[in-house]
């Protein structure tokens, strides 16, 4: 690999994208101290529409696919994602070459200082996500929810001006933002219990094309631990056919030398929940295994009203 050959990194031009691609350089010139980084930020068409939700006009695609254009052609070599965001299929000829070590996974709930909680009555709570929306309803049973989109700042913005009592983030964006320490804001931590994060939540990951020298560093600082929760979250979510429209958790966490997975899918009105546990080295076993079994209660229950 050329030592001194400039990098240029893709990113999308948001807050919590800027400084995660700060952390890939970070990571990168601590293994190639002499590697020059460029930054190339990209607008997509989910950064340039925010009035419509992500499903009506893409989905998770739609953060990623001028990304993989843009490396076909040689614009970039390497691009940033949030995993979460990433669509289960990739372009031809593109890879996640490496991811960092995982930031908090779980979700949370944002307040105005001034919130009481105990209080609440009827609130409005913000949320774009089916996945978050299912499990808040069985949290908050008296709330309504409204549609949510654009950036964190934004976000909260929205939430200082009265547009809803409360809204659920992302713990690892507000941490990295450093939100948690904003004193107008009070941050309530939901457990994996409450809320089952989405696939890839709280990940970094680096899309490069596949076999391309960039690829080769990227794998080289490659978190390995977090690189196997992220394969074992997605294969199971891709063998589910399951997308940003899907109200679906998948959680997969290492526990020495073996590898919890937990999923949990809204279906008809009905959660259907499965967890087990397998020996890291089957990990994709695993998410096939507990693939079959949530497919298979789906189809019975569907069969059954």
């Amino acid at each position: 690999m050329t030592e001194h050959r400039t990098i240029r990194i893709g990113t999308r031009g948001s807050q919590l994208a800027l400084a995660q691609t700060e952390m890939v350089i970070q990571a990168l010139q601590r293994s190639f101290p002499h590697m020059v980084a460029e930054k190339v930020v990209l607008c997509t068409i989910g950064d340039r529409v925010h009035n419509k939700p992500l499903a009506a006009f893409g989905g998770q695609g739609i953060f990623v696919a001028e990304f993989e254009d843009a490396l076909r052609d040689g614009r970039i070599d390497l691009a940033v994602h949030s995993a979460k965001d990433m669509p289960m299929k990739l372009g031809d000829g593109m890879e996640i070459a490496g991811v960092l070590p995982r930031g908090d996974p779980h979700d949370l709930l944002a307040v105005r200082r001034s919130t009481d909680l105990g209080a609440w009555t009827n609130p409005v709570i913000g949320t774009g996500s089916p996945r978050r929306q299912f499990q808040a309803e069985t949290l908050f049973p008296t709330a309504s929810f409204a549609d949510m989109r654009g950036n964190i700042p934004t976000r909260l913005q929205k939430l200082l001006d009265g547009a809803y009592d409360g809204i659920i983030l992302a713990a690892a964006g507000v941490q990295r933002l450093h939100f948690e320490k904003d004193t107008r804001f009070c941050f309530h931590n939901f457990n994996t219990e409450q809320m089952l994060p989405a696939g890839g939540q709280g990940v970094i990951a680096v899309e490069c094309c596949a076999d391309s020298e960039a690829a080769a560093r990227m794998r080289v600082v490659s978190d390995r631990r977090t690189m196997d929760e992220l394969e074992t979250e997605r294969r199971v979510l891709s063998l589910l056919n399951a997308g940003c429209h899907e109200a679906i958790g998948a959680f997969a966490q290492v526990q020495g030398s073996d590898i919890q997975l937990t999923v949990k899918r809204a279906l008809e009105g009905r959660v259907l929940f499965r967890q087990d546990s397998a020996p890291v080295g089957e990990r994709l076993q695993l998410a096939e295994k507990l693939a079959e079994d949530i497919a298979a209660e789906g189809k019975i229950w569907e069969s059954s009203i």
